[in-house]
This record gives C-alpha cells, sequence and structure tokens, in this order.
C-alpha cells in the first residue's frame, strides 16, 4: 500500500528545512541501517536531517557511519523533542504505528511537521501518517529506503557509508539471508549496493563477531538450563528473568538473535523468547513457514509483526506469562499441526 508521489515528496523535501528521521523502540539493526542511511543522503542532498531513536540500541550497531550522530530521546528527551516538534518532515521507519516509537509518540504525533511512514510491517495505521510506502512482502525497510531513492531518482547519491547502512539493515533482518529474502528484488539491491565497494565480510564480522564475554556466557545458559521443548505444540521457548539476565551484566542487545537457537531444534515450529523488564515480560516470537506469529502477538500481547517475526509484551509476571502463553498455544494447536515448513 502507498500514496507515494515521488515529485510531491522531493518537492516536500526540498521545502524543508529540518527532517526528523525516527524509528521504534529497541530499534534494531533494520531500523538503525534504514534511519542513518536516509539522513546521510539528505544531507548530500543538501537537507538537515537528524536520527532519533527512543531508547539506546546494540553496542554491535555502534560502528555504523552516521551512528555518533543519533539522538537517543530516553538519554536527551529536551532536545529531541525539540526537534521534532521543529520538524518540517517526520519520516517514520521500520514501525506501522507511533505508539511503537514509546515515548516519543505524543511528541511526533502533536508535530505540525508532515509524517512519511516507510516500513514492511502487517497491518499498518494509515491515519497516523500523511504519506505512506508500506510493503509487506519485501525484506526490511532498508530495502524500501533503496526503492524509495530510486523512486527520487537519486542513486548516484548512494556511497559507501549509505550502502553500508542500508547492507546491514537488510543482512540483519533476513538473519544473514536466511529467512525473509525469497525475493529477487533483495538480492539485486544488494548487488548494487555492493558494486559501491563495500566489504561485505567485514560488515557481517563486525556485527555478528563482537560477542562480550556475558553476552556468549548468556547464550551458553539459555541452551543448557533454560531451553523448554513444548512437542505437543511443536514449541520451544526460553523465559528469563530479570535477575537471571543481571546475573550476566544483560545490556541492550545481549538476547538479540537467541529466539533462533530455539527455532532451529528439529521439529520446532514456533519459539518464543520471553524477557522480564523493568515494567513488562517481552515476548519475541519466530516462526517457520506458513506459520503465522502476528496474529499470536497481536491478539494475545499487545504486539505485532511480520508472518514469521513478531514480538509483543505482558504485563502480568513472568510465571503468570509462561501459563498465559501454554494456555494461548492450545488456542492454535490446530494450526501449528497444520502448518508446514
Amino acid at each position: 500500500m502507498n500514496n507515494f508521489d515521488y515529485t510531491h515528496i522531493k518537492e516536500l523535501i526540498g521545502k524543508s528545512h529540518l527532517i526528523a528521521v525516527t524509528s521504534h523502540h529497541n530499534p534494531d539493526g533494520d531500523a538503525i541501517g534504514s534511519s542513518l542511511a536516509l539522513a546521510t543522503l539528505l544531507h548530500k542532498a543538501g537537507k538537515e536531517a537528524i536520527v532519533l531513536v527512543p531508547n539506546d540500541y546494540p553496542g554491535f550497531l555502534k560502528w555504523m557511519p552516521g551512528s555518533d550522530k543519533v539522538i537517543i530521546y530516553k538519554h536527551n528527551k529536551n532536545k529531541a523533542e525539540e526537534i521534532i516538534s521543529s520538524a518540517d518532515l517526520i519520516f517514520c521507519l521500520d514501525y506501522n504505528a507511533l505508539h511503537r516509537t514509546g515515548e516519543m509518540e505524543e511528541t511526533i504525533r502533536k508535530s505540525p511537521g508532515k509524517k512519511i511512514l516507510i516500513d514492511h510491517h502487517l497491518e499498518p495505521a494509515m491515519s497516523d501518517f500523511d504519506f505512506y510506502l508500506s510493503v509487506v512482502q519485501t525484506s526490511s525497510t532498508s530495502e524500501l529506503i533503496y526503492r524509495f531513492i530510486q523512486g527520487c531518482s537519486w542513486l548516484d547519491l548512494i556511497s559507501q557509508d549509505v550502502a553500508t547502512d542500508l547492507f546491514v539493515g537488510i543482512m540483519t533482518d533476513t538473519g544473514s539471508f536466511s529467512f525473509s529474502c525469497n525475493y529477487p528484488a533483495t538480492f539485486q539491491i544488494t548487488a548494487s549496493l555492493l558494486h559501491t565497494g563495500i566489504n561485505a565480510e567485514q560488515i557481517h564480522r563486525l556485527v555478528y563477531d563482537t560477542y562480550s564475554e556475558n553476552r556468549l556466557r548468556l547464550l551458553g545458559y539459555c541452551l543448557s538450563e533454560k531451553l523448554t521443548i513444548l512437542p505437543e505444540f511443536s514449541t520451544a521457548f526460553i523465559a528469563l528473568s530479570k535477575a537471571e539476565l543481571d546475573r550476566f551484566h544483560h545490556q541492550v542487545g545481549d538476547t538479540e538473535g537467541i529466539v533462533n537457537y530455539a527455532l532451529s531444534v528439529e521439529n520446532i515450529k514456533l519459539a518464543v523468547l520471553l524477557t522480564e523488564r523493568k515494567d513488562r515480560i517481552r515476548l519475541s516470537f519466530r516462526s517457520k513457514g506458513d506459520l503465522s506469529v502476528n496474529s499470536i502477538a497481536r491478539e494475545h500481547f499487545n504486539g505485532g509483526g511480520h508472518k514469521n517475526a513478531a514480538g509483543g509484551d505482558s504485563f502480568v509476571s513472568l510465571n503468570d506469562t509462561v501459563i498465559k502463553l501454554k494456555e494461548t498455544l492450545v488456542q492454535y494447536r490446530e494450526e501449528i499441526d497444520r502448518s508446514s515448513f
């Protein structure tokens, strides 16, 4: 779905003095990659563009070109609100509704700036945005940013920095091209990014081969002590309390990817990682094949996302959330049994 008129969007950009580029709470590689790439390209087009995220993001992404200029709302609320309120345009990247920006929501909603959605999640809240480019059947928002650049006839502005950021976004949102990438365009775009001279092997190492000792020990603990298999539901889950996270000196991003290990178990179709946060239990869902986790997250855990990857929140205890998860699986048992992978 889209109501994009690229000529009109370019005119709006041309008239803008300040552009805010925003992303969702707990930004991941695609959120950061797409945001940094767009902001860098807008700078090259002669515009002032500032990336703002609600809270901190993983350390293994902080080497990315342009990351030193990101404004983190949680750490610099007054400056972030001033930028958002003064922006002529607000790009809304990698989220489908304003509430996914957490504490930034009200400031974005009240800003007079035109809001432009570029995203690939299911069921976008169209009324939140003035313009939208929403394509579910694509690898990532970073891929859509490339299409946006192409639609604006700005391909000649793609530098190695822009290409690096877009590559990180596509690579991380496809699990190193292992899911959500069965589209020829994804590989054609990736090839064009490589033609700029970026080093794909080095980029992969910087993202995936920089585990701290604590993060690696946490992963080992999860697999040896916390992995629970529910064979009757073809499901595996890992539930981590705050005390367990503290034991391994948990940092932002340390649990990234752990749910995929649970999904890799033979005959498992659905995997869930539950982590206890300060005010909620965060659930990360993954599935194989035609089993959709979006509806589970949306209808039962205040969340949503993609068919095979979604997130949600629970506001009861960790133990009660595990009980609720098991009760929910009973409702989906037939669907799980029917699904193929």
